[in-house]
């Protein structure tokens, strides 16, 4: 009888012993898992190339390319794929380092099959449902990126890699010049102020969108709006210049005697110049005239 009830999960099993490869290969393929196993690094990238995985079990320590290399590598091709590394140490140092290039779990050799499986389950199960919420969110149009708490890409919608990808740079090679603000923005207490991103070609601004799972951040990109000018409002309404320039501040939400003040005129002709906007833009008071004008402003 099956320990695990799946859906065809795909696990790819990398490690450079043949006795610890079969010995994966029979525990996951009893439990009904579709197993890929790959004796090195090269021979793993090569297999993502033309098959996704579901989660990724990894030795830490393999010769040639080690298995912290590689996991930087798979995550570069599949960076919402769980990786899982195995391990034979005990150094808490090379536990760190697994997680520092993007594992979410390590298991300790020898490996205990139901401890692999119960492992697989959850990080599969987590994966799907981030995948879910990665596919709504494109759904709707949204410009997101998922984050570890040091600012690590974990995953993004696809409209968010066009985004960075119609910037003429990798979306790796640029989020590696992102990161380190990324990370400093998230553990300080400006979330709710949106973070400038001078790296990017364009302006771009990044707006704290909540938490996701406790242990990473959801983040969305933003393009800053463009608000037009008194001279936007002039053309667009029929209005005189000073005219615009009162119904400009008005739309900051500035009173009288702060319009007054800006423009160096008494509060009296500012409103003088309303009474004529009024008139001018059909409207009955000072919260339809600035309605009016915000819309042209955002629009220009």
């Amino acid at each position: 009888m099956n320990i695990i009830k799946s859906n065809n999960i795909i696990v790819l099993v990398v490690d450079d012993s043949p006795e610890s490869l079969g010995m994966l290969n029979a525990a996951l393929n009893e439990a009904g898992l579709t197993v890929l196993v790959a004796l090195n690094g090269m021979q793993a990238l090569s297999i993502v190339e033309k098959v996704q995985p579901d989660v990724i079990l990894l030795d830490g320590v393999m010769p040639e390319m080690d298995g912290f290399d590689t996991c930087q590598k798979l995550k570069e091709k599949l960076p919402s794929t769980p990786v899982i590394f195995m391990t034979g140490l005990n150094d808490s140092e090379h536990v760190v380092r697994g997680f520092e290039v993007g594992g979410v779990d390590y298991i300790t050799k020898p490996v205990v099959p139901s401890e692999v499986l119960a492992r697989i389950r959850t990080h599969s199960h987590n994966a799907k449902l981030a995948k879910s919420a990665q596919a709504a969110l494109d759904y709707a149009g949204q410009y997101i990126f998922c984050v570890s708490v040091n600012g690590e890409l974990e995953w993004a919608t696809p409209h968010a890699q066009e985004l960075i990808g119609s910037l003429q740079e990798d979306l790796v090679e640029k989020w590696a010049h992102i990161k380190p603000a990324i990370a400093q923005w998230l553990a300080g207490n400006e979330r709710d102020t949106p973070l400038t991103l001078p790296e990017m070609n364009e302006p771009l601004h990044a707006e704290y969108a909540g938490d996701y799972d406790q242990l990473h951040s959801l983040i969305r990109l933003v393009k800053p709006k463009q608000l037009g000018t008194e001279a936007d409002l002039q053309q667009a309404l029929n209005v005189t210049k000073r005219e615009s320039q009162v119904l400009y501040w008005l739309s900051f939400g500035k009173t009288n005697w702060e319009i007054a003040t800006i423009l160096e005129m008494s509060p009296r002709t500012v409103n003088k110049h309303l009474e004529q906007i009024y008139k001018k833009l059909e409207v009955d008071n000072r919260t339809a005239a600035a309605s009016s004008a915000i819309r042209i402003l955002e629009s220009s």
